[in-house]
């Protein structure tokens, strides 16, 4: 076990995964526990987060799990004041629940277009909304707000919702590290590229068809590194943002992509 968040409680939502494997925020979880944070995983599947917490315990970590919507503000408010009630501060929010939906202006349903901004846009500025009182009470704080490299550039195909709710994430870190700089509260975002994740390998099967293992391939070969990312790698950036480390570096949207925004071309 490492120490470089020892003595600090950290809220990791969507810290499960759709089904088998591990996820961004379920290995985020993981390595906030194995630094020495105590950890609050929340998840509106409170078996995926119960998976998160077991495998914590097994590690020796410690681990609290909490079910939530965090597109919806009583949820929020209770999730941040349960964290309080239990270990009576909150260091770190990790916010990394996201939605995805294909399609351009004319797909994309208004149904589809107002859930994604409310999942992915409206649960941050909430959980955000609940957390910096107490962080700000507190003279101290982090927040991590999981993005993505379609916030800054387009896709293979039209993701057009998702892209503008990613977009949205960036200027909502912004304008709170700025506000919020000098009062001791860093707010970062982390762009994800294509990382080989259990929710792409869900959705594929469930609703695109087709052979898992040659759209893994096909995404391989669309990185500049020839491989994509795994969960771990955008875990240990949050990590690196989360420790004290980083404690200069706030308004930053950092790409975890193995170069892919900033490839002339996907794949060159």
């Amino acid at each position: 076990m490492g120490e470089r968040l020892k003595g600090k409680v950290a809220i990791v939502t969507g810290a499960g995964s759709i089904g088998p494997g591990i996820g961004n925020g379920k290995a985020t979880a993981i390595v906030f526990a194995r630094e020495g944070a105590k950890v609050m995983a929340v998840d509106c599947n409170l078996q995926a987060a119960q998976e998160t917490k077991r495998l914590i315990d097994a590690e020796g970590g410690h681990c609290f799990v909490f079910e939530a919507d965090v597109s919806r503000s009583d949820d929020c408010r209770n999730m941040v004041e349960k964290c309080i009630e239990i270990f009576g501060r909150v260091d770190i929010l990790h916010n990394n629940v996201g939605l995805s939906a294909r399609g351009g202006p004319v797909e994309t349903s208004e149904e589809d277009w107002d859930r994604i901004m409310a999942v992915n846009v409206k649960s941050m500025f909430l959980t955000c909304k609940y957390v910096l009182p107490y962080m700000e009470k507190q003279g101290s704080g982090c927040i991590i707000n999981i993005s993505s490299g379609a916030s800054i550039r387009v896709q293979w195909s039209p993701l057009l919702a998702y892209a503008v709710s990613k977009a949205g994430v960036n200027a909502l870190t912004r304008e709170i590290a700025i506000q919020y700089a000098a009062k001791g509260i860093r707010v970062n975002a982390i762009l994800p590229g294509l990382i080989k994740t259990p929710r792409l390998e869900y959705y594929h099967k469930a609703f695109w068809g087709g052979d898992v293992e040659e759209m893994w391939k096909q995404r391989d070969a669309m990185c500049p590194t020839g491989k994509q990312g795994e969960p771990w790698d955008i875990a240990y950036a949050a990590l690196f943002l989360a420790s004290d480390e980083a404690k200069y570096i706030t308004g930053v949207a950092l790409p975890v992509d193995g170069g892919l925004v900033s490839a002339v071309r996907p794949g060159r």
